[in-house]
């Protein structure tokens, strides 16, 4: 039945998801494949521009999908100039049409929400498309769209509200800013764009509008990717200079006006204080400055759930047969960006949603393991990285204590184009004290996601200097590098390579 309903039962659920997103979808899912009465509740408060979307959450709608696919468009125009060195006769003056763009994106977006729409309900997972707020420990109250309002138990609850971009605290700023929850369906093309922030969100958004085409500056407050390997996160910042970003650094905005242009003038003093102010005029101003939990959204106070002071994050308990996903109360949980100190990625909130439900209604008892997860970074010089960033082991382990191989090579592919100088990197840290064990693996370069994927699985088991020496590389590519390296940090021998 669509309505999954029991007569008799204490509750109208055995599981109740608030938030549509991967990690919810994947734990509804799951859930019900072990027999378990199981609703998803969704719903997206417009921007203050009025940008809404559907089922599936941030990833999908307005955050790893649409990226990827803007970033490939860059990619793409990249490969057509690289085309004429390898005897293609292409016309010079390509253009890149933004509303073509966006549309195709959108249109791709719009098939995944009704695959979702789809698949619960064949599935058994009642969907309801409203705005899920705790009466009290075992009771939501729903509110649509239109405003009717009704209220739904459940035994258990899982808190997968994800989270939503920060905005800075100033006059005026949400009616002359956008956030990444506009940028990905814009309606007209972005034009001379100020992103504000360091974060990976940032990065990427700067690195593919300066790629198609528009006056791109990020003005940051300090330090790029923070929590990222920093001697990586500035050669990307180095790369995206050399490729046309501008960068304001040490700065924040102090002030914005829409003028009668329909451009906004922001004004910025420096982040560590100081009178001296500086201005500019911006078609886009775009915020990119972090995010902050659903918590209070959904009122989780009223069930007595305890989050982070700072974060507004539910802090996990590592008690029960929810783990790390546990709240303070034992049958409420919290899996993905909303649970406090834990990576804010898809996979793991998918992964986490999974191993949840097999624990709560299939008899299962794997608990989900929060380290050594690798990622991506999809800027113009992308980021794969798996293990500690370089700070991160020193902080650990000690610097005496670590071996750290590097080098730096040009691709192939960019050769006969003669670009792509700075474009490959390769930086593994090992501890000395424990046969030089994998500790970190970064790598900058093409595919970075692809090829980091697959050597994650050595810092998962454990893995070595010695096994990757002992791995026989492919032969051109730029993951061999990996199997090859013999230069360390500590020799200060040239990182540059050569020959075949």
């Amino acid at each position: 039945a669509d309505h999954p309903m029991v007569e008799g039962g204490k509750y109208d659920y055995d599981l109740f998801v608030i938030g549509g997103g991967s990690g919810g979808l994947a734990c509804s899912k799951e859930a019900v494949s072990w027999d378990a009465r199981v609703a998803v509740a969704d719903f997206v408060t417009p921007t203050p521009i009025g940008t809404t979307w559907g089922l599936g959450g941030t990833c999908v709608n307005v955050g790893c999908i649409p990226k990827k696919l803007m970033h490939q468009a860059c990619l793409l125009s990249d490969a057509v100039e690289d085309a004429k060195s390898f005897g293609w006769q292409i016309a010079d003056g390509k253009t890149h049409d933004w509303n073509a763009m966006v549309d195709n994106v959108q249109n791709h977006i719009s098939s995944l929400n009704f695959k979702y729409r789809t698949e619960l309900r064949q599935r058994g997972v009642e969907y309801l498309n409203a705005r899920a707020c705790f009466v009290d420990d075992h009771t939501v109250e729903l509110t649509d769209k239109k405003g009717n309002v009704t209220r739904k138990t459940a035994e258990h609850f899982v808190i997968a509200t994800g989270g939503r971009p920060k905005y800075l605290g100033i006059p005026n700023e949400k009616e002359c800013c956008i956030t990444s929850d506009d940028l990905f369906s814009l309606q007209k093309p972005p034009g001379k764009t100020l992103v504000v922030g360091a974060s990976y969100v940032a990065l990427e958004c700067a690195g593919f509008l300066v790629g198609l085409g528009y006056d791109t500056t990020v003005m940051m407050r300090s330090i790029p990717l923070r929590g990222f390997d920093q001697e990586c996160a500035e050669r990307i910042c180095t790369y995206m200079v050399q490729h046309g970003v501008n960068f304001i650094r040490g700065c924040i905005p102090s002030a914005m006006e829409r003028l009668p242009s329909g451009r906004v003038k922001v004004s910025w003093a420096p982040s560590g204080g100081g009178e001296s102010t500086e201005s500019d005029e911006y078609d886009t101003v775009l915020l990119a400055i972090g995010r902050y939990a659903l918590t209070e959204e959904c009122q989780v106070a009223k069930a007595g759930v305890e989050v982070h002071p700072s974060s507004k994050k539910v802090i996990g308990t590592g008690r029960g047969i929810g783990g790390t996903e546990q709240s303070n109360v034992s049958h409420i949980y919290a899996i993905g960006d909303v649970l406090h100190g834990y990576p804010e990625l898809t996979p793991v909130a998918v992964r986490a949603g999974i191993l949840l439900a097999q624990r709560l209604f299939g008899g299962k008892t794997a608990q989900m393991d929060y380290v050594n997860v690798p990622t991506a970074v999809f800027t113009p010089l992308e980021y794969g990285c798996v293990g500690l960033s370089e700070e991160d082991a020193i902080a650990k382990y000690g610097e005496e204590n670590l071996e750290v191989y590097l080098s730096a090579y040009k691709v192939l592919e960019l050769a006969l184009p003669g670009r792509g100088d700075g474009a490959g990197y390769t930086k593994v840290i090992c501890l000395k004290t424990d046969r030089e064990r994998l500790l970190g693996m970064h790598y900058l370069g093409w595919n970075a996601g692809e090829i980091i994927q697959g050597f994650a699985i050595a810092l998962k088991l454990g893995g070595t200097k010695a096994d990757l020496d002992n791995l026989v590389g492919i032969h051109p590519t730029v993951a061999e590098v990996f199997t090859g390296l013999t230069i360390t940090r500590a020799s200060g021998e040239p990182l540059e390579a050569g020959g075949c």
